[in-house]
C-alpha cells in the first residue's frame, strides 16, 4: 500500500470494525477511538515498509496487541472479565519460562488428537476455517465444534491456575 487513496479505502473499509471489536473488549468508547487511531497512525508511518498478506488480519492482530497493551501497561486490571483476554495476543514474549510451556503442552496433550490438529491449525497456523475444512476434508460446522469444543476443554482445564497463568497460556498458545 503506497497511495493515499488505497490507504483511505481501507480505513474506511475497517474503521467501524475495529472500533466495535476493540469496544466489544474494553467497553470504554475514548480507548477504542485512540485505538483504533494508533492502528491506522501506525499503519500508514509504517506504509512503505510492511509486507501484508492480508490487511484484515493485519489490523485485527494490531488492534489486540493494542488492547493488550493498554491493559499491560495498566498491569492487568483484574476487575476485566478473564474470557475478555482469550483473544488478546502480545507480540513479544521476551522470556518463557519453560514450566509455562510445560502447562501449554500438558493442556494440549488432554486435547483429542483431531480436535489438538484443528486448534493449532486455527490459532497457532492462523488458517482460517474454510482453509482447515478443505485440508482435512470436514466440513466447515465440524471444525467450528471443533474449534469450540477445544476452547472450552481447555478454559475447564485451567480454572484452577492464577489469572497470570491463564493469560499467558493464551498469548503462548497463539503465538508458538
Amino acid at each position: 500500500m503506497k497511495s493515499t487513496a488505497e490507504f483511505e479505502k481501507i480505513y474506511t473499509a475497517y474503521w467501524e470494525k475495529l472500533y466495535v471489536f476493540s469496544f466489544k473488549i474494553t467497553q470504554d468508547r475514548d480507548l477504542s477511538q485512540n485505538i483504533v487511531q494508533d492502528i491506522f497512525i501506525d499503519f500508514w508511518e509504517r506504509r512503505s515498509d510492511l509486507e501484508i498478506n492480508s490487511v484484515e488480519n493485519y489490523l485485527f492482530r494490531a488492534a489486540k496487541n493494542q488492547i493488550f497493551k493498554h491493559y499491560r501497561n495498566n498491569r492487568f486490571d483484574k476487575s476485566i472479565p478473564e474470557e475478555k483476554f482469550e483473544n488478546y495476543l502480545i507480540e513479544n514474549i521476551t522470556s518463557i519460562d519453560e514450566e509455562l510451556l510445560d502447562k501449554l503442552y500438558s493442556l494440549l496433550d488432554k486435547l483429542p488428537e483431531k480436535r489438538k490438529e484443528i486448534l493449532i491449525m486455527y490459532k497457532i497456523q492462523e488458517m482460517d476455517i474454510d482453509q482447515i475444512a478443505a485440508r482435512l476434508q470436514l466440513s466447515k460446522q465440524t471444525v467450528k465444534n471443533q474449534i469450540t469444543s477445544a476452547l472450552k476443554q481447555l478454559r475447564a482445564e485451567m480454572k484452577n491456575m492464577d489469572f497470570a497463568t491463564v493469560l499467558l497460556l493464551y498469548f503462548l498458545l497463539t503465538f508458538l
